[in-house]
């Protein structure tokens, strides 16, 4: 088993602050600062622009990627970072859809991550070749995998219940259709195994500073099967995926692999506090993260449900079917978390009613869970939540 009292003491956790937002923003690594202050002093401070060669800035992108794609079930050199989650599913979904293009279907659910629907939407209208969206409940998914479906865009593990698709099975259904299936990983990648490899899945992309401790704006990854790969058009054909963009070529031609998929100049501070933060992953088997995450769950739902009989459980009751967080739902859920956040356990509040808990084993224990879970049962019997201050909402929940 992962040494998870060794990994819990990577990370800068503030004095009296049990987090369970894990899922939404990772806690700081303590050598992220001071690396970043490297970086800034004797990377750009003292190399400058030599920085691209010297210090290996250009190659970060796929460097990076590695990293994480030992996480997500990826072969080395099929995942490149850059950008933001929301520019890589425009991406993948661009390229999918001319995969397919004499289907006009693209379906993914009603509780997949808006901007993954926004991106959709906003691409559609861009098109204008008749595309449509459909956007079933989850559990409604694979009654519309058809003849008729060009793409399956899907998150796998749903942003409000934590609810899970079965990634091999959904896949294989949809290549059986003839259609394309693109993964959002943004609450999966860190948080549960995944084998994109062994799903054959199409494309995958996702977010590094929930489970992967980037920091706020850390970078997005774009994974695509190799095969794809050496053919699919980016849409946003940026001069750092042409296959030599220091050759300055007026015209585009991509790079023969995944690096086709960069833009732009890459976020090189911001990147490397991310490869600075993958270095907690050393050793860690994601088999042991997910023992330890049902427990930690399993736990925190029991002490919940025996203490607290108000808040009805909104995440799947199997452990199987939901990912690394576990959420409640109660009317007030928005001032209940307040209340929370204010004795010091943070999570966060989705609307209309969910109550949302992280759970990270890199730095998460059951003694923080017991904490966590006094202070709610606490909250919830004296109805501390009911004061004016927490109802007020804050522009970030």
């Amino acid at each position: 088993m992962t040494d998870f009292a060794a990994t819990k003491s990577l990370f800068h956790i503030p004095e009296g602050v049990i987090y369970l937002d894990g899922n939404s923003l990772g806690v700081m690594p303590k050598t992220a600062a001071s690396r970043a202050k490297a970086m800034i002093e004797d990377e750009w401070g003292e190399m400058l622009i030599r920085g691209w060669n010297d210090a290996k800035w250009m190659e970060q992108p796929e460097r990076v990627g590695n990293l994480v794609a030992r996480l997500i079930g990826a072969a080395p050199g099929t995942v490149v970072m850059g950008d933001t989650l929301s520019i890589k599913v425009y991406q993948a979904l661009a390229s999918a859809l001319e995969m397919r293009p004499a289907r006009k279907v693209i379906v993914s659910d009603n509780g997949n991550f808006p901007t993954d629907l926004y991106m959709a939407d906003g691409l559609i209208k861009t098109l204008d070749r008749g595309h449509v969206l459909k956007t079933p409940n989850p559990e409604d998914v694979e009654s519309l995998i058809n003849e008729d479906l060009a793409v399956l865009m899907l998150t796998q593990v749903d942003y409000r219940t934590g609810r899970m698709h079965d990634m091999k099975r959904i896949t294989d259904l949809a290549h059986a259709a003839g259609a394309i299936v693109i993964w959002d990983l943004a609450h999966s990648a860190g948080a549960v195994p995944v084998d994109l490899v062994g799903c054959n899945a199409d494309f995958a992309v996702g977010c590094t500073y929930k489970y992967l401790n980037g920091g706020p704006g850390a970078p997005a990854f774009i994974y695509v099967r190799p095969d794809h790969a050496k053919t699919v058009r980016p849409a946003l054909s940026g001069w750092l995926g042409h296959a030599a963009p220091f050759a300055f070529d007026p015209d585009y031609t991509p790079a023969p692999d995944v690096s086709r998929m960069r833009v732009g100049t890459p976020p090189v501070i911001q990147m490397t506090v991310l490869e600075e933060a993958m270095k907690a992953w050393d050793g860690v088997d994601m088999a042991d993260i997910r023992k330890r995450s049902i427990e930690l769950c399993e736990h925190f739902i029991a002490g919940v449900e025996a203490s607290c009989p108000m808040l009805e459980l909104a995440s799947p009751r199997n452990p199987e079917d939901r990912g690394s967080q576990v959420s409640f739902k109660f009317d007030q859920g928005y001032a209940v978390m307040q209340a929370l956040i204010a004795r010091g356990v943070i999570g966060d509040f989705r609307a209309p009613d969910v109550i949302r808990f992280g759970f990270t084993p890199l730095y998460i224990d059951k003694n923080d869970v017991d904490g966590a879970v006094g202070i709610l049962a606490e909250i919830m019997e004296t109805k501390a939540w009911d004061k004016p201050e927490f109802h007020k909402r804050n522009a970030v929940t």
